[in-house]
């Protein structure tokens, strides 16, 4: 497939679920490779001698669907191609689907047809909400699918030859991120990535956002959703969030920034790690972190001026948390902050994020609050610093965060 960025744990996963009976749902901000991805299982559905007439595919925010598509619609062409198929499993791709008013109660119908395979996906949380998550509970499962890796992308860079070094790629991975559709024709320059970032931006926040949920301050959302990129790692309240954008001219009241903040979530373009105290009284109103779903996305919004390179590499970090399935919160202390607690079932980390361990003075500001952890769960540095690399005597783990990426 023409510019197909190869995605093999996804696509894994896929495969690990082939004629399973659960609906598959795959979950993501728009433009993020869904599309690209099922398309190219498909693919790999017809080289496995699946016949052509077993597989059913709609996009449904392409230009050739029709206008006012409705559930009735794609009834009647399901059940015409499952008339023509031939005997076995029937494969049934709908992408996009949130964007045909009653879908749930078709995929309910497919699910209860004997050897059909159903994959769908959606670029808004309110896709297993409803009707779906009621009747269908227990009987699919989430596949979230994110922007590019820096594994996937600099597997990728590598097959294309690339003379880069492995730092040079971070950071041009920090700069501009890994939304698939910046590398069709090759490594983006600044222009380029801001004309290709703008425009995935301005879809999502009018498409997935705005009219999703019927916000009409258009204006408020475009300035509340830069604000939060730009402002990435810092500890905020939805008060605070308020009062500055008030301070900066915005029409915003706490009701109107909760609600365009919900939104910015379930459309999966922003992401937010919560306060969690680790010793003492819980906190009662714990602040929280957001973060963009890509690392492009906050240096559109600061006109990739490069600043703030810490928290530039610890947007990365807790994406890469959220692709390996943890949940992320961020460790409070008397004196002191974790960056991440990422828990995993029965696993837990603590980890911290530095650029580099150089001065004596960051690495003690980076170490102090692993130290006075009173557990055995495995506690890391990230960092930039190749030289720092290594096991204190404590047993906290120093790694280089380009290796730990691709780990």
């Amino acid at each position: 497939m023409t510019g197909y960025i190869a995605r093999d744990k996804l696509t894994d996963t896929l495969r690990s679920h082939r004629s399973t009976p659960e609906i598959k749902v795959l979950t993501g901000v728009r433009r993020c490779g869904k599309s690209t991805l099922l398309e190219h299982y498909a693919q790999s559905l017809l080289d496995d001698g699946v016949p052509a007439s077993n597989i059913f595919t709609r996009r449904f925010d392409s230009f050739d669907t029709p206008i006012g598509y409705s559930a009735t619609d794609l009834h009647a062409d399901l059940m015409q191609a499952t008339q023509e198929a031939q005997p076995g499993h029937f494969y049934v791709f709908l992408d996009e689907i949130q964007d045909v008013p009653g879908w749930e109660e078709v995929v309910r119908r497919l699910h209860s047809r004997d050897d059909t395979d159903v994959y769908i996906t959606g670029s808004n949380a309110r896709l297993l909400s409803g009707e779906l998550a009621t009747h269908l509970t227990g009987r699919y499962i989430t596949i979230p699918v994110y922007p590019l890796s820096f594994d996937e992308y600099q597997r990728h860079h590598r097959a294309q030859e690339t003379t880069d070094s492995t730092d040079q790629l971070f950071s041009k991975y920090m700069m501009f991120g890994g939304m698939p559709g910046l590398f069709v024709t090759g490594q983006p320059d600044q222009d380029k990535a801001t004309e290709i970032l703008t425009s995935i931006y301005e879809s999502i926040v009018m498409k997935d956002v705005a009219g999703r949920y019927g916000i009409r301050d258009i204006a408020t959302l475009e300035k509340l959703s830069r604000y939060l990129f730009s402002t990435s790692g810092n500890l905020f309240s939805v008060n605070k969030v308020t009062n500055t954008l008030a301070s900066a001219g915005a029409n915003a009241s706490y009701a109107t920034v909760d609600n365009q903040i919900s939104a910015l979530e379930r459309s999966f373009i922003v992401y937010s790690a919560q306060q969690e105290r680790m010793r003492g009284k819980e906190l009662l109103r714990p602040q929280r972190k957001f973060y963009p779903v890509d690392n492009g996305f906050r240096n559109l919004a600061t006109g990739f001026n490069g600043s703030d390179r810490g928290a530039q590499l610890e947007g990365i970090v807790f994406m890469e948390l959220q692709r390996r399935g943890y949940d992320v919160t961020i460790g409070s202390l008397p004196d002191g902050e974790i960056d991440f607690i990422a828990k995993r079932g029965n696993d837990k980390q603590y980890i911290q994020v530095t650029l580099n361990m150089t001065e004596e003075q960051t690495r003690e500001r980076e170490l102090a609050p692993l130290r006075r952890l009173g557990d055995a769960f495995p506690r890391t540095v990230l960092t930039l610093d190749w030289h720092s690399e290594g096991m204190t005597d404590e047993g906290i783990h120093i790694t280089n965060v380009m290796d730990w990426l691709c780990s």
